[in-house]
């Protein structure tokens, strides 16, 4: 009886440490500079969308500002969070939060169709809805797809 608990309690951690080690490519960019970040998605952008040498200036510029803003808001987000106890935001901060955030995402979007072709925009929209930031999360699919078959 002994043995068979051991034998569960090592493979529980070995399952455990494994998963640990699917965290993706956002742990590895976390130590990252910007500038670092910026180089990176470039040539990412560089091989997707077969940018030119102009493009790719402009595209770097674009990136490393968006990178040296999400720095500073995770460093904003992490004093506040020292500091405050962590209260959650009121309803008219989440809204003032998230309407800056859709500003910012409406002026980035304009600053790409200006740096990029309209073929390019159309494969980096593609992209972006493929890669997730778009996408509803399982559990509504499944429903919506559940609910289609019931209403037949």
């Amino acid at each position: 009886m002994k043995k068979i608990v051991i034998v569960l309690m090592i493979l529980a951690s070995v399952t455990a440490i494994a998963q640990k080690g699917e965290r993706g490519n956002r742990e590895r960019m976390k130590s990252f500079t910007p500038e670092q970040k910026a180089s990176l998605q470039t040539k990412k952008a560089t091989l997707a969308l077969d940018l030119s040498d102009s493009q790719q200036v402009q595209m770097k510029a674009l990136l490393l500002d968006n990178a040296k803003m999400r720095q500073s808001k995770m460093e904003d987000r992490k004093a506040k969070k020292e500091s405050d106890d962590s209260k959650k935001p009121s309803s008219e901060e989440r809204y003032a939060l998230a309407n800056e955030r859709l500003d910012h995402q409406i002026a980035q979007k304009a600053k790409l169709k200006n740096i990029l072709s309209d073929e390019q925009f159309a494969k980096w929209e593609k992209m972006q809805h493929r890669s997730g930031k778009h996408r509803k999360s399982r559990g509504d699919r499944n429903r919506k797809a559940s609910n289609k078959k019931s209403k037949k």
